[in-house]
């Protein structure tokens, strides 16, 4: 599903995306094209492209082609989702203990459109960290 989605080739092309978006969140995808924890989070985020557009934004970036913030943003995992907001990052408490990044792959559209919303109306208040309306903390999961 990723051919659905703008991908980002250079490092300059993710600066520009995150500094042009002034009333919109960016959510950035770093992963590879071809793996399964991706592949499943691509279909997520192609599903709900159409829902959120009018607040956010989603654009890939294959951790191969663009090294540039492997470090910067600590990207080891398969795949991740980070979250942008008027050229600042915005961090969400997940309860698992990264506020950065969600570094797992998401299978429900819904709950992801409530994420991106919470990012969106807490970023629009000044808030540089968020709390999840679902707590992801594994002592939750059955």
């Amino acid at each position: 599903m990723s051919y659905l989605l703008p991908h980002l080739h250079s490092g300059y092309a993710v600066d520009q995306s995150i500094l042009s978006e002034e009333d919109r969140v960016v959510i950035i995808r770093f992963g590879h094209d071809w793996e399964p924890n991706c592949m499943q989070m691509d279909e997520v985020l192609a599903g709900v492209s159409d829902q959120i557009k009018n607040f956010a934004c989603i654009y890939l970036v294959d951790i191969t082609e663009v090294p540039d913030f492997n470090t910067m943003y600590e990207l080891y995992d398969p795949c991740t989702i980070m979250f942008f907001f008027r050229n600042k990052h915005i961090m969400i408490d997940l309860g698992t203990g990264n506020n950065n990044k969600i570094n797992w792959p998401m299978t429900d559209k819904q709950e992801f459109i409530d994420i991106v919303e919470t990012i969106y109306r807490g970023a629009r208040k000044g808030r540089g960290l968020v709390v999840s309306p679902k707590d992801y903390s594994t002592k939750y999961r059955y």
